[in-house]
């Protein structure tokens, strides 16, 4: 098996460098022209910042700007970080031991980084606060939804707990809040088709063989809300929500379905209704039985003139 070269710069921020691969064949001369032509999105003055400071490497140490372009080689940098509005909320651990962490995540904080979310993410935000350089997740849950994430400690055991996820051998149980229908016959298992294309934020069900499995049941209802368990059988993308609209209660929140609204980055009032609220599966490592349950509730069943104030 081949070992992963490890980077020669250190992690900043609980994040690895990225690291840029340089093509055996190409007409660059130096690596400057190779980085302005490959990182369209950085301009090429911040660039030649980067080589002047030594903040671009590669295995012998800081490219000097006019260094050669060397075929097949590879360089390290760490990204410039988008300026983030801080997300408001704690993460609330729910177990840890010397393989893996269970956390309850709030609303509104990105399971990994990624895009505009990098330094307000669960993964980094724990590295740091827990020292744990080497954490990463087994699987995710939307930034929009709160509850259970499994991270795997221990890097030995990282393939054996992300496998569990690949092959759906975790049961997950989650909580919603939506509109009360007494027409709609609950409980009830629903199926579709789900595709998500790139680029396009919402995701869409249609007609083909069903590729997304749903159980539904409403748990209680008052006030014309109703408290709903969900318990999904795969994990296509927005599964929930488009199970939840097809069936015409939206969760409450849902800035995605029906309509796709605009809403602010640093707006964090009125979140999506829905809670990951279990976890279960065999420990592949002990082979014990684990389940966990979140500590959190769901605000507009709690407090729903509160939550409709916000």
């Amino acid at each position: 098996m081949r070992r992963r070269q490890r980077p020669p710069l250190p992690k900043r921020h609980g994040l690895d460098p990225a690291r840029l691969r340089l093509p055996e064949e190409g007409a660059w001369a130096t690596l400057r022209e190779h980085l302005v032509q490959r990182l369209p999105r950085v301009p090429a003055e911040r660039i030649d910042e980067m080589l002047a400071a030594g903040a671009i490497v590669d295995l012998d140490g800081p490219v000097a700007p006019d260094a050669p372009y060397v075929p097949g080689g590879a360089v390290w940098f760490h990204r410039d970080l988008p300026d983030e509005t801080p997300v408001p909320f704690d993460i609330t651990v729910v177990h840890r031991d010397d393989d893996i962490l269970v956390v309850d995540k709030p609303h509104f904080l990105a399971t990994i980084p990624r895009g505009r979310h990098i330094l307000e993410s669960a993964l980094v935000r724990l590295r740091r606060d827990l020292d744990l350089p080497e954490l990463i997740p087994a699987h995710r849950l939307d930034r929009a939804t709160a509850g259970l994430v499994l991270f795997v400690v221990n890097p030995v055991r990282r393939g054996a707990y992300q496998t569990l996820f690949h092959r759906r051998e975790v049961f997950k149980e989650y909580e919603a809040v939506a509109r009360y229908d007494k027409e709609l016959a609950l409980p009830r298992t629903v199926t579709s088709r789900i595709v998500k294309e790139k680029h396009i934020v919402p995701a869409f069900e249609v007609p083909g063989e069903p590729n997304s499995l749903t159980e539904v049941e409403l748990l209680e209802h008052r006030d014309g809300l109703g408290r709903y368990r969900l318990r999904p059988h795969t994990g296509r993308t927005h599964q929930l929500r488009l199970h939840m609209h097809g069936l015409g209660v939206p969760i409450l929140g849902d800035d995605f379905y029906p309509e796709l609204t605009d809403k602010p980055i640093d707006d964090f009032t009125r979140p999506l209704q829905l809670l990951a609220a279990r976890l279960g599966f065999i420990d592949p490592v002990s082979g014990v039985e684990r389940e966990f349950r979140t500590t959190r509730r769901l605000q507009a069943w709690d407090d729903p003139g509160g939550w409709a104030a916000n």
